[in-house]
């Protein structure tokens, strides 16, 4: 069960509204980097959560926190849509904010929500659902939420240094903060499970002798004209503990070349495809190639 306060986990205000930086927020709304997502994962993970209580605890937080973070964007999405053109005739008579709705506004903030937030990124495609991770696998989750709160507050900070307006910026600084304890904390939980060392690799309950483990430490270079970059991945002791980082300048090519049999009556192909190879005999008479 959740409940509802009807106040804001922060304040929300708009010095002047601006009909263009309301469709650039729909990013952090709607957008793969945006609260829909994160609250969704986090929901997701926690339904699926077994094992330890307090991080299934921590997950549905975290998600009821990202819904009042949805709910503050929204608001400030139809702050700044106050006083938009709804006709292009009122457009013109203003003619400062002509640009917004010939060009940088979304029309679909008039078309669709009458001035009001759309669960849609900044291009106007709605979240999808496809970028919701929840594996089951506290550590790949873990790993998984802290790129999302990666991703959210790189784009929270493109959005401060988008605007001039000082309530957004206010409101932007208070999301960047929540990110950054996010972030935090998800990596506080790998901590709390033995750190990474002993989270690698994921899924650890794997039985390592059961994995080709001589291919498990180096570091493969496939590139035809360049060397292999150098760095810690090279040399070193792996992260978990139990390897070694090694480099290769060339893949051992250790398989078969991938050829196809026959292919099947009646599955669409070429008569000389499910028959005997064609050949490449061309009569010298008619210059045709005959099949064999």
């Amino acid at each position: 069960m959740f409940h509802h306060s009807s106040k804001l986990q922060y304040p929300v205000r708009v010095e002047k509204p601006d009909p263009e930086f309301a469709m650039l927020l729909q990013q952090a709304i709607g957008g793969v980097e945006g609260e829909i997502r994160v609250a969704m994962q986090y929901f997701f993970q926690a339904m699926g959560a077994r094992g330890d209580a307090r991080i299934k605890d921590l997950l549905i937080s975290t998600a009821t926190e990202e819904l009042a973070h949805i709910e503050m964007l929204g608001h400030a999405v139809a702050l700044n849509l106050e006083g938009a053109p709804l006709s292009y005739q009122e457009a013109s008579a203003k003619d400062p904010v002509v640009n917004a709705i010939l060009g940088g506004m979304n029309p679909r903030h008039v078309l669709s929500s009458g001035l009001a937030a759309l669960p849609v990124n900044a291009n106007g495609v709605p979240f999808d659902m496809s970028h919701v991770y929840a594996s089951g696998n506290v550590a790949a989750d873990m790993l998984a939420n802290v790129t999302a709160e990666a991703t959210g507050r790189v784009l929270a900070t493109r959005l401060y240094n988008m605007t001039e307006d000082k309530g957004m910026k206010d409101f932007l600084s208070f999301l960047i903060a929540r990110d950054t304890m996010h972030q935090q904390q998800w990596l506080a939980v790998i901590e709390d499970m033995g750190g990474l060392s002993a989270s690698l690799p994921i899924p650890n309950s794997f039985p390592q002798e059961q994995e080709a483990s001589e291919h498990s430490y180096y570091c493969l270079n496939t590139s035809l004209d360049k060397p292999l970059p150098q760095g810690r991945w090279c040399d070193g002791p792996a992260f978990d503990g139990k390897g070694q980082f090694t480099a290769k300048e060339q893949p051992d090519l250790l398989g078969e070349e991938p050829v196809l049999g026959k292919a099947r009556p009646g599955s669409g192909a070429q008569a000389e495809q499910i028959g005997t190879a064609m050949s490449s005999t061309a009569s010298a008479g008619n210059g045709s190639v005959s099949g064999s």
